[in-house]
């Protein structure tokens, strides 16, 4: 995988919310869209700051600088990545996580997640330090699709 090396370094935080960054998010969510995802993270488009786009569903969230700041429970499915489209496992994440970040208007928030949601937001954050969901995939669980 060519951009392995990327993905697998850890993204710089954004010291300002600017139209750069604003127009980097609005492509991200355009390729997350494009390529029927519930997330993406900066990395996996080439660019190593700490920005994610989510939508499970409910709506677009655009997160800057997002840090877990608490989780509770665990909940066990099958994952998988849009850079890593020919695989899928399970992992285990977290049944509920709070999330503080900045929005696109340079605010400070934060967000609680539940079920679809946590398992998106870990796995976007996990993508802005470097690790890749079959880094916690458990063991006899890999499922290869063709291509």
């Amino acid at each position: 995988m060519e951009e392995d090396t990327i993905l697998r370094k850890k993204s710089k935080i954004v010291k300002a919310v600017d139209g750069k960054i604003l127009s980097i998010l609005d492509d991200m969510a355009e390729t997350m869209y494009t390529e029927q995802g519930v997330g993406l993270a900066a990395p996996q488009i080439g660019i190593l700051k700490r920005l994610a786009v989510i939508d499970v569903g409910d709506g677009l969230i655009k997160l800057i600088n997002p840090i877990i700041i608490e989780t509770s429970g665990e909940q066990q499915a099958l994952e998988g990545c849009l850079s890593i489209p020919d695989i899928t496992g399970v992992v285990i994440r977290p049944q509920k996580v709070r999330v503080s970040a900045l929005n696109e208007n340079g605010n400070e928030i934060e967000l609680e997640g539940e079920d679809l949601l946590a398992r998106a937001l870990c796995h976007e954050i996990d993508h802005l330090d470097g690790i890749l969901f079959i880094d916690k995939m458990l063991p006899d669980t890999e499922v290869c699709h063709e291509q």
